[in-house]
């Protein structure tokens, strides 16, 4: 009986700690990188008119800060950065700038591998702060990149591409700390999918084709044309089935040796369809990124910790 215990605590400890190389956390790092970086510039134009107090969006920051106010006092928001930024005798105008540019440079320097970790905290904490401050015009992109940003910031940073690690000569960490973080990253995707599909397979949209039909001619996201949308209205039900299929199967197909491959690149070629097809660009390449980091670089499943 204590045997058997052993063999299965070594078992459990081998499978959370496997053996791994750093290549998934530079293709998180870079990937992210990019993320945060292209997503701050894309908003530069329209920064103080979601963020400022006094702007002329509908959308303005006070709003919703009072509906986070009163879910809980402890939510990350520009408001935050506001008072502290008076308190120092600086404008909202330019606390808000100084926001933006501080994101922008935490992407850059995620991106090239200077001080990783001091960025991914930086960009983790300030993507957080601007995603619950401009919540109601929000969407799945700024939640994924949150998650993506708190993996990377708590992952054993730098990785051997950084920039930050070739200059400094620094020693690579424990590869069984580089197995575990991935592990956990991997098992966080698998759920993820797993009950979007079956909250999918519930309803009849998905079924019949009519959820991917409204998804498709739905401003701003219908970059197709009704017509044309029409005209393929036969193959709707397969895409919303076979989406259903790809996400409740992940967990089961995507660890198989002969299906891994075959499941990750059916899953990368939705989300292209997504982004090609609905215009949103930044969700597909976070959700690439996500499970190229988690399952693309080759895995090792020892069996022992020390493998």
């Amino acid at each position: 009986m204590l045997s058997l215990k052993a063999n299965w605590r070594r078992e459990v400890i081998a499978w959370l700690f496997p053996s791994d190389r750093d290549t998934w956390l530079t293709i998180l790092r870079i990937g992210l990188g990019l993320e945060v970086t292209l997503q701050t510039f894309w908003l530069r134009a329209d920064w103080y008119y979601l963020f400022a107090s006094n702007g002329p969006g509908l959308n303005t920051r006070v709003v919703v800060e009072s509906f986070l106010a009163s879910e809980s006092p402890f939510i990350p928001r520009l408001g935050w950065l506001v008072q502290f930024g008076a308190a120092l005798g600086l404008s909202e105008h330019v606390t808000l700038f100084s926001t933006w540019l501080t994101l922008l440079i935490a992407g850059i320097f995620l991106l090239l591998g200077i001080v990783p970790r001091a960025a991914a905290i930086t960009a983790w904490f300030l993507h957080l702060c601007t995603a619950k401050s401009g919540g109601l015009l929000g969407y799945g992109v700024d939640n994924f990149m949150t998650i993506g940003l708190f993996y990377l910031m708590l992952s054993p940073l730098p990785d051997r591409f950084a920039l930050t690690h070739k200059l400094w000569n620094r020693r690579a960490a424990d590869p069984r700390l580089f197995g575990f973080f991935r592990r956990i990253l991997q098992c966080h995707l698998c759920l993820i999918y797993f009950f979007s599909g079956l909250a999918k397979s519930l309803g009849s949209g998905w079924w019949n084709g009519a959820s991917v039909w409204r998804a498709l001619i739905r401003p701003p996201f219908d970059l197709l044309s009704p017509e044309l949308v029409a005209s393929w209205h036969f193959f709707l039900p397969i895409v919303g089935i076979s989406v259903c299929f790809l996400e409740i199967g992940y967990p089961v197909f995507i660890w198989l040796r002969r299906t891994s491959r075959i499941w990750l690149a059916l899953v990368c070629l939705m989300h292209l369809g997504i982004g090609l097809a609905m215009g949103l660009h930044l969700f597909a390449l976070n959700m690439i990124v996500l499970n190229l980091a988690a399952f693309a670089p080759p895995a090792r499943f020892s069996k022992e910790p020390n493998d």
